[in-house]
């Protein structure tokens, strides 16, 4: 079984080939990846298609936003592209582009290629209603779909799963903290495999600073800056989502690494506040586990920025969380352990792998359906 994943951003696509390999473990095939604001779905994967064949088995989608309908992987008929497309409102720039490579699949494979959706929320679908809700009246909250529903899914589940492969003496990888760094941050808390919390929460705005975004964030700030910069609520949010975080603080575009070595007090100020904020939520995260058996780093960032761990972790000993700086310095991009020897708490490099979890759902949903015709 050819299995093909279609991993879509605003202005990008990852493409995967994949096939199922032992213990539902995927092997990957080929890739490839795409960039640009002008991508046409369609002609990309006409190209694709002429040099596979036959045509694949099934397609996984990563869609970004299933609200509170889709928890769980789903096979994608003109009721589901409706619904998605009903969410795009919470997902503006992802569910529509993502709906262009679905529809651009359907032209190509037709039906006999059954396309399947796999949402970056469903991993935080069932979270404890105490993470979940705000504090408002369910008037204006829940019954408005306004709710915590967390983001970065697939790549706190895959990390989750790498966890549990190393670490089978722990049930279900035990008390585990999860951090994907990249131009977006997120952390989650994982007890047991069940997510008890994690940082984004009605959209990726809220939680970590980020590359361009501010994280936790007042919300009286938004209409002050409307009355004080004379702008639109739509306009303070995109300045809050695309020049702020690490961008606007340090008033450059540099990446967490050169700031690091930058000597301006701007940028070191950056950096300090992108530390502290994950080092707080990692000691609020441990309260809510009640301990913690691991910490894992993630993403770009996450994995090939020694620095940024160091500057994370520090003063963390108190929980029994130490690095090996011999070890975080050489782990840069490879899966590793980073943790002192003697520390009580794991720490690990995870290279997260959204693929992996979209082959997952492909094959197990194709195998559900084959299992339901008989």
């Amino acid at each position: 079984m050819t299995l093909l994943t279609v991993n879509s951003g605003s202005t990008s696509v990852k493409l995967g080939l994949y096939e199922p390999g032992p213990a539902g473990t995927p092997l990957r095939l080929g890739g490839e990846q795409h960039t640009g604001h002008d991508l046409d779905p369609s002609a990309v994967l006409r190209a694709l298609a002429e040099r596979l064949r036959p045509a694949p088995e099934a397609v996984a989608h990563r869609i970004v936003h299933g609200g509170t309908r889709f928890v769980r992987p789903t096979r994608i008929d003109a009721e589901v592209i409706t619904a998605i497309g009903e969410l795009s409102p919470l997902a503006p720039l992802h569910n529509p582009q993502a709906l262009r490579w679905v529809a651009a699949a359907g032209e190509l494979w037709g039906i006999g290629t059954p396309q399947v959706a796999v949402f970056d929320t469903a991993f935080f679908a069932h979270l404890p209603r105490v993470a979940s809700e705000y504090a408002l009246p369910a008037r204006i909250g829940v019954e408005r779909g306004v709710r915590r529903y967390g983001f970065h899914g697939l790549a706190h589940e895959s990390m989750w799963r790498k966890w549990c492969a190393l670490y089978p003496e722990l049930p279900q990888g035990g008390r585990l903290i999860t951090l994907q760094l990249g131009g977006g941050c997120s952390i989650a808390a994982i007890d047991r495999g069940r997510p008890l919390d994690t940082s984004m929460g009605f959209s990726p705005l809220e939680g970590l600073v980020m590359a361009t975004r501010t994280g936790d964030l007042d919300a009286a700030i938004v209409p002050y800056l409307e009355r004080e910069l004379a702008l639109t609520g739509d306009q303070v949010i995109e300045l809050l989502n695309n020049t702020s975080g690490l961008a606007g603080v340090s008033g450059t575009q540099a990446s967490p690494a050169a700031l690091l070595s930058d000597p301006s007090p701007a940028s070191r100020f950056a950096v300090e506040l992108y530390c502290y904020r994950i080092r707080k939520y990692l000691g609020a995260y441990m309260a809510v586990l009640g301990g913690c058996d691991g910490i894992v780093f993630g993403g770009g960032v996450g994995e090939h920025v020694p620095g940024v761990r160091a500057g994370a972790l520090a003063g963390l000993a108190w929980a029994g969380v130490a690095l090996d700086p011999v070890l975080n310095a050489a782990a840069r991009g490879a899966d590793s352990r980073i943790g002192a020897a003697h520390a009580t708490v794991r720490v690990h490099v995870i290279g997260s792998d959204e693929e992996s979890v979209l082959v997952r759902a492909a094959a197990e949903t194709r195998e559900a359906a084959r299992t339901a015709m008989g």
